[in-house]
Formats: structure tokens, C-alpha cells, sequence
């Protein structure tokens, strides 16, 4: 799995000009499914994202968690993370999941993190074309990739 995470004062997600998904201090997730992904995929990144300290203390560091502010979460399904540019121009999605299966860990991991930060994810739509807005704040975006735990 792949994701990018945003840190945000507010995110929203919209699908055929409705709002779907709204969220204000916490975390827009770029979420990825690939082909070899597992529940141990979903697992540790639901944890390391939980967990991830990018919020700023009383002394202006970068040591809280999103679970530590009472943040939010918005997770947005984006199977293009998996592109690859290594051959011409159009990039190539091979890397990405199965829909089907993707679907279904794409699902386990907003239920999961909800669970984690205590609260209910806000999301998309699953394969459907998006409009996503935020207010990047900082700027803060980390990528992770579960397949580089180490």
C-alpha cells in the first residue's frame, strides 16, 4: 500500500458536485492498493499513520498525532500511486490492485483507522472521479510505502 498524507486545517471531497466527505483539522490520506498487498499491509500502515507525530506541540514541534489533537481523517482512494513513468510518457498502472480486492482493503483501512483515532473517517468514492480540495497546512505531506518499512 501507498499513501500520502497531507496535514490539513480542512479537506473536502466531491463526487459529481456533491460533497461526500468534509473534514477540518487532521489528515487527508492518499490511499493506494496494490497488487500484492495484504491485511499486514493494512495493518501497519494503519498504525504508522495513526501514530505518525506531524502536529505541532505547545512548543512548535512536530510531536503530536492526529489521535493527540483530536484530528480528523479524510481517506481518498488513488490507485494512480501506483503509476509507473519508466517507458514513454503514459504511465502505466500495472502496479495497482485488483478493484475488486482493492475495494475491500480500501474499505478494512477506513474502518480500521476510525477504530484507531476513535472516531468516524470521512471518505470518497471508491473508483469514482473526484474533486478534492484542502488547506495543506505547513506545508506537511509524507509518503509511505509498506512495501519500505524499513
Amino acid at each position: 500500500m501507498k499513501a500520502v498524507i497531507q496535514r490539513v486545517s480542512s479537506a473536502r471531497v466531491e463526487v459529481e458536485n456533491l460533497v461526500v466527505g468534509e473534514i477540518g483539522k487532521g489528515l487527508l490520506i492518499l490511499l493506494g492498493v496494490g497488487r500484492d498487498d495484504t491485511r499486514e499491509d493494512l495493518d501497519w500502515l494503519v498504525q504508522k499513520i495513526s501514530n505518525l507525530r506531524i502536529f505541532s506541540d505547545e512548543n512548535g514541534k512536530m510531536n503530536l498525532s492526529v489521535k493527540d489533537v483530536s484530528g480528523n481523517a479524510l481517506v481518498i482512494s488513488q490507485f494512480t500511486l501506483f503509476a509507473s513513468t519508466k517507458k514513454g510518457n503514459r504511465p502505466s498502472f500495472i502496479g495497482a490492485g485488483d478493484p475488486d480486492e482493492a475495494a475491500g482493503l480500501y474499505e478494512g483501512f477506513i474502518d480500521q483507522l476510525g477504530k484507531e483515532i476513535g472516531k468516524a473517517v470521512e471518505c470518497g468514492e471508491f473508483g469514482a472521479m473526484m474533486d478534492v480540495s484542502l488547506t495543506n497546512t505547513g506545508p506537511v505531506t509524507i509518503t509511505i510505502d509498506t512495501k519500505n518499512k524499513i
